[in-house]
């Protein structure tokens, strides 16, 4: 890691993979890094909305997603009582389905394409913290301290780095710029499973008064299966929490009557994560560690993609100025691009977090599906048409 290097990226997820890409393609050094060896398995919805592939696609990196992941039609959503509507994504101009493909996948294809562009890169290597000059109320970070393969403690400088390492970034952390909100503490909880009935090209969410659960096809003739759930619920055994939440569902249980587990269930959480600020002079934020958004609205890799291209450009505007601050260009860039998505996602959270929201919710739906399906087309980034 004594290469001269430009950007430092922690994190090698799609969000820190994409901002490395874009960056080596402007010609910039950059040296990414991430405390997992790739390839490797994380705990994620396992689909990429019409938006999110929009956005692929325009970096180049589309097609290989399309070869490697399924067709995804549309959305299915149900509530308590029975009651579903299902919405195919269709629009205008340029308007996508979307894909489902393994996130242990897209984190591959994303990474090797930033490889392929020249990025350098270190797995197995822990953040421990940014590297800062000044005090702790105006700080200017110079890079990050690492833990290598080695054990040994060493210093990854550049002149502009990027945090993309989760919503449990150490580098926003230790700066004071990520909280995660006392309210709505939900974790995740989900695994791959063969045998359940019924799967077709769409997307499922199914949407409970003190819970959701996801299910989505993949390659393999499998389906991830994710549910989200107060912690106290989900952390005392997520694999028995999970089986028995699909038993006690009327409109899962016989879908799930022939099933069997493909994997381990794990865990994650808590989901909820804001931050204060897109960096502070010499840093900015990418990804989660931006902020992470609730799985509900399946709008999180979008953010990621785009948040991390963002995050790019505003780097190689500080590179070509010497200046240090485009954390505030980047902060009003992510404002304009994602302000109105900020505001629907904590609607969402907020009402499918309350039992009385879900209740109304689902009499909505009942009485006027066309309202749920303009929610699915604008959660996907799917034009909508009227009808």
């Amino acid at each position: 890691m004594s290469d001269p290097t430009d950007v430092v990226i922690a994190g090698a997820g799609p969000a820190g993979a994409i901002a490395a890409l874009v960056l080596a393609r402007a010609g910039a050094r950059v040296r990414l890094v991430d405390r997992a060896r790739f390839p490797r398995d994380k705990l994620c919805g396992d689909t990429l909305n019409p938006g999110t592939m929009r956005a692929l696609r325009r970096l180049g990196v589309g097609d290989a997603v399309d070869r490697r992941g399924l067709a995804l039609a549309g959305m299915v959503v149900s509530g308590p009582g029975g009651v579903a509507v299902r919405e195919s994504y269709r629009g205008g101009s340029g308007t996508s389905g979307g894909r489902a493909i393994t996130r242990r996948e897209v984190d591959a294809l994303l990474l090797n394409a930033a490889l392929a562009a020249g990025v350098g890169f270190d797995d197995a290597t822990a953040v421990i913290g940014p590297v800062v000059s000044g005090t702790a109320d105006a700080p200017t970070v110079h890079g990050i301290e690492v833990r290598g393969r080695t054990g040994a403690r060493l210093e990854v400088r550049g002149r502009v780095t990027i945090a993309a390492d989760g919503r449990r970034s150490v580098v926003a952390a230790a700066l004071g710029l990520v909280r995660h909100p006392r309210a709505q503490r939900r974790w995740a909880v989900g695994g791959y499973y063969g045998g359940i009935a019924d799967l077709g090209p769409y997307g499922e969410m199914h949407v409970r008064p003190d819970h959701f659960v996801g299910i989505a096809p993949i390659p393999g003739g499998l389906a991830n299966v994710c549910l989200v759930a107060p912690a106290q619920r989900a952390l005392r055994d997520p694999a028995a929490l999970l089986a028995q939440i699909v038993t006690a569902d009327a409109q899962l249980r016989e879908r799930f009557t022939a099933a069997r587990p493909a994997s381990p269930v794990v865990s994650m959480g808590p989901l909820a994560a804001d931050t204060r600020a897109a960096g502070v002079p010499g840093l900015l934020l990418a990804g989660d560690a931006a902020g992470f958004i609730d799985p509900i609205t399946g709008d999180g890799m979008r953010f990621a993609v785009r948040g991390g291209e963002m995050a790019a450009l505003a780097a190689v505007e500080m590179l070509d100025s010497g200046r240090v601050d485009g954390h505030r260009r980047l902060s009003r860039w992510r404002a304009a691009e994602f302000g109105a998505k900020w505001r629907f996602n904590r609607t969402v959270r907020v009402v499918t977090g309350s039992r009385l929201g879900v209740r109304l919710g689902s009499t909505g739906a009942t009485l006027a599906p066309w309202v749920l399906r303009r929610v699915i087309h604008y959660a996907g980034d799917a034009a909508v048409e009227l009808r």
